[in-house]
C-alpha cells in the first residue's frame, strides 16, 4: 500500500495507505456515520464531486455484490452504472471479505472503477475537524505528489452543476420488466403514442435518481419517463410529476426550478419530490435553500411528522436544506429534523405537493418511510 495523504482546505493533512486505485483527486469532504451500505452509497449519484468519509471503523469486510442488471436496465444490487463518489476515506479496510453475494473486494471494485481509497486515517479526528470547521474541500495526493500542492487552490464546491453531469441524456420510459431509450430530440406528439395508454404515467426528472426510487415506482404499477434534469417535460401526457434526489448545490437548477413551475400551474397535478427534489420543489414555490455545516448523511435520522407525535428513522444524504421561515402562506413542513430542526419535507395546504428531505426508498438504511410512494400513487 502506497502512503498518501489527505488535504484539506484549512491546511490540515491526514496521512494514510491506499487500498483503490492511485490517482490525485480533489474533492468536498463529507462524512457518513451509516454502520452498512458502502455499496449504495458509492454509486448514489448524490455523491459526486465527494470524498466519502465512513465513520464506521471496519469497512470492506462483506466485499461487493455482483454489478448486474435487470431487463428494464436498471442495476439489481446498485444505485447508479457507476461509483460517484471521488473517493472513500475509512480507518480499518478488510482486505478479506466473506458474504454469500459478494463476488470482488472493495479494494478490486474500486481499482476497476479507477477511484481511489484510503485507509488507516483517524477518521474520527478527521469526522471533528469537519464538525467544528463544516465540510471543507480536500486534495489526495501521493507520495512525494504532496510538495508539488502547497500553493494550489481549492474550487468551491458549490460552482459546479454536478446535476448535470449525472443526469441523464436521454429519455428513458420503464413500464414493468422493460425499459426504452428516446432522443430528447423526439417530438412530445410522437413520444405520447409511444407510452402505455393502460398505465397511469409519471415524470421522473432525473437530478442523478438512485436506482430504487424507479424500482419502488415500478413496484406500484405505474410508467415511469424518465427526462434529464433541464427538459421541458410539459405537453407531454403524463398524471404525476416526481423530482428527484441530486448532488451540488440546487440553485445551479433554475431550468428544474422554471419547468417545475409550469407544471404547477395544473393545481391538481400530484407532484412528490425527494431530497434535491424537496429543495426545488420548495425553491418553485418561492422558498430560499442554506447549506448546511456538515450535511445529513446516516441511515439513523429522526425525522417527526409534523402535527403528529409519528416520528421515523430514515435514511440521508444532502448538504443542502430549505429555510422554513420563507415558506409562502400556502406551503408547511411536512417533517422536522429531530436532532437540528431542520425542514425535512413541505406540502402545499391546498394542492397535492409534497416533499422529503430524506430518502423514503432507502438502499441502503431503513424502509420506514417507504409508505410515501403509496401516498405518491394514490393521488394520481
Amino acid at each position: 500500500m502506497k502512503d498518501v495523504t489527505l488535504i484539506l482546505d484549512d491546511g490540515s493533512r491526514f496521512h494514510g495507505k491506499s487500498f483503490g486505485y492511485e490517482k490525485s483527486v480533489v474533492g468536498e469532504v463529507v462524512f457518513n456515520t451509516a454502520m452498512t451500505g458502502y455499496p449504495e452509497s458509492l454509486t448514489d449519484p448524490s455523491y459526486a464531486g465527494q470524498l466519502m468519509t465512513l465513520t464506521y471503523p471496519l469497512v470492506g469486510n462483506y466485499g461487493v455484490p455482483p454489478f448486474t442488471f435487470g431487463a428494464n436496465g436498471l442495476p439489481v444490487f446498485m444505485e447508479s452504472g457507476k461509483i460517484h463518489a471521488e473517493a472513500i476515506i475509512v480507518s480499518d479496510y478488510s482486505e478479506k471479505y466473506s458474504h454469500w453475494n459478494a463476488v470482488e473486494s472493495l479494494a478490486d471494485w474500486l481499482k476497476r472503477e479507477q477511484v481511489p481509497g484510503i485507509t488507516v486515517i483517524d477518521t474520527r479526528e478527521l469526522t471533528k475537524v469537519l464538525r467544528e470547521h463544516g465540510v471543507m474541500m480536500g486534495r489526495i495526493v501521493f507520495g512525494n505528489e504532496e510538495s508539488e500542492t502547497e500553493d494550489e487552490g481549492f474550487s468551491a464546491y458549490g460552482d459546479i452543476n454536478y446535476v448535470d453531469r449525472v443526469s441523464c441524456k436521454e429519455i428513458v420510459v420503464y413500464a414493468g420488466d422493460k425499459s426504452r431509450t428516446f432522443s430528447v430530440g423526439i417530438s412530445k406528439d410522437e413520444l405520447n403514442a409511444q407510452l402505455d395508454s393502460s398505465l397511469k404515467k409519471v415524470i421522473l426528472v432525473d437530478c442523478g435518481v438512485k436506482a430504487n426510487i424507479i424500482r419502488c415506482l415500478l413496484k406500484r404499477g405505474v410508467e415511469v419517463i424518465r427526462v434529464p434534469w433541464n427538459y421541458d417535460f410539459n405537453g407531454i401526457d403524463f398524471d404525476g410529476l416526481f423530482i428527484s434526489n441530486g448532488p451540488g448545490d440546487p440553485d445551479t437548477c433554475d431550468a428544474a426550478v422554471q419547468n417545475i413551475r409550469k407544471a404547477m400551474q395544473d393545481e391538481t397535478l400530484p407532484i412528490f419530490g425527494i431530497c434535491m427534489g424537496n429543495q426545488l420543489l420548495s425553491k418553485a414555490g418561492g422558498a430560499r435553500i442554506y447549506k448546511l455545516k456538515y450535511g445529513h448523511r446516516s441511515h439513523n435520522q429522526p425525522v417527526r411528522m409534523v402535527g403528529t407525535d409519528r416520528c421515523f428513522i430514515t435514511s440521508q444524504n444532502h448538504g443542502y436544506a430549505v429555510d422554513n421561515n420563507t415558506l409562502g402562506d400556502d406551503w408547511e413542513p411536512l417533517f422536522i429534523n429531530m436532532n437540528d430542526g431542520s425542514n425535512e419535507g413541505i406540502r402545499h395546504k391546498k394542492n397535492p405537493w409534497f416533499s422529503a428531505q430524506f430518502h423514503p426508498e432507502a438502499a441502503s438504511g431503513p424502509t420506514d418511510t417507504e409508505f410515501l410512494f403509496d401516498e405518491f400513487v394514490k393521488l394520481i
